[in-house]
C-alpha cells in the first residue's frame, strides 16, 4: 500500500506524519532535526513512500537535500498558497504535518521550485546584495532627512552616494548629538560607496567575485558570471 509523508519543519525539530493511500494515519512523531534520526524513522516505510512533502520554511535546504540524496521523492510545499481545510478544529504541528501529507495524497499540494543545490549560493549572494542595497538606501535617506530637518540644507542622493570623505559632520557640528549621528551613518555609507567603485573597476575578475563590505567573496571559477544589479 502506498504511503505519503509530511514534515512540519521548525528550527530545531520537525513533526513527521505518514498516511496511507486511503488517508489513514500510519505514523506520527516529533523528531529532532537530526539526519540519522530522521532517516532511521523513515526506513521501515521506505519502499512504500510515494513522496514526502516539506514545508518551504527558512531552513528547508538541509532536509530536502537529505531526503533527495537518500532516494526519496521530496515535494517543497508553498505555504503562501496552502489553504487550511475549513473542517479542521485544531491547528498545530501534528495537524499541519498530516495536512501536508493529505494534500500530497490528493494531488492538490501547491509546490515550490526546488532550486538546484549547486546554484543556491549564487542566488543567496544576490539576495544578500539586494538587502545591503536597501540598507544603504535607507541610511542615505535617513541622513538626508536629518540634515534637512536640522540645518535647512538639502543634500542630493547622488552627492551622498559619491562621498569618499566626511563632508557631512561639519554640517552638524553645532549639536554633539547630531554629530554623533553622522559618525554612526557615515562609515557605512562611505564603505558601500567604495565597494560600488571597486565593483566598476573589477566587475568579473577570475574567479568571479562579489564585494561585500571589506572582504572578497569568491564564487567557484566554473560558475557562470552573474550580472550585478
Amino acid at each position: 500500500m502506498k504511503l505519503y509523508a509530511g514534515f512540519d519543519l521548525h528550527s530545531s525539530n520537525s513533526y513527521l506524519a505518514i498516511i496511507d493511500e486511503k488517508g489513514k494515519r500510519v505514523y506520527k512523531k516529533k523528531l529532532r532535526n537530526d539526519p540519522e534520526l530522521i532517516l532511521g524513522e523513515l526506513k521501515p516505510y521506505r519502499k512504500r513512500i510515494e513522496g514526502i512533502a516539506v514545508e518551504s520554511t527558512f531552513n528547508w535546504y538541509w532536509l530536502v537535500d537529505l531526503l533527495m540524496e537518500s532516494g526519496y521523492k521530496a515535494h517543497l510545499a508553498n505555504p503562501a498558497a496552502i489553504q487550511k481545510y475549513t473542517g479542521l478544529k485544531h491547528s498545530d504541528d501534528q495537524h499541519d504535518a498530516f495536512w501536508l501529507a493529505e494534500m500530497l495524497r490528493l494531488g492538490i499540494l501547491p509546490e515550490g521550485y526546488i532550486y538546484p543545490k549547486e546554484e543556491r549560493p549564487i542566488r543567496d549572494l544576490l539576495r544578500k546584495r539586494g538587502q545591503l542595497v536597501k540598507l544603504r538606501t535607507s541610511l542615505v535617506i535617513s541622513l538626508q532627512n536629518t540634515i534637512s530637518r536640522n540645518c535647512g540644507v538639502s543634500v542630493s542622493f547622488n552627492d551622498v552616494k559619491v562621498l569618499k570623505e566626511d563632508r557631512i559632520s561639519p554640517l552638524l557640528m553645532g549639536d554633539p548629538g547630531f554629530s554623533l549621528f553622522s559618525f554612526t551613518y557615515r562609515p557605512l555609507i562611505i564603505q558601500k560607496n567604495k565597494n560600488r567603485a571597486n565593483k566598476r573597476k573589477h566587475p568579473f575578475p577570475p574567479p568571479t567575485r562579489l564585494i561585500f563590505n571589506r572582504r572578497w567573496t569568491a564564487i567557484p571559477p566554473d560558475s557562470a558570471p552573474v550580472a550585478l544589479i
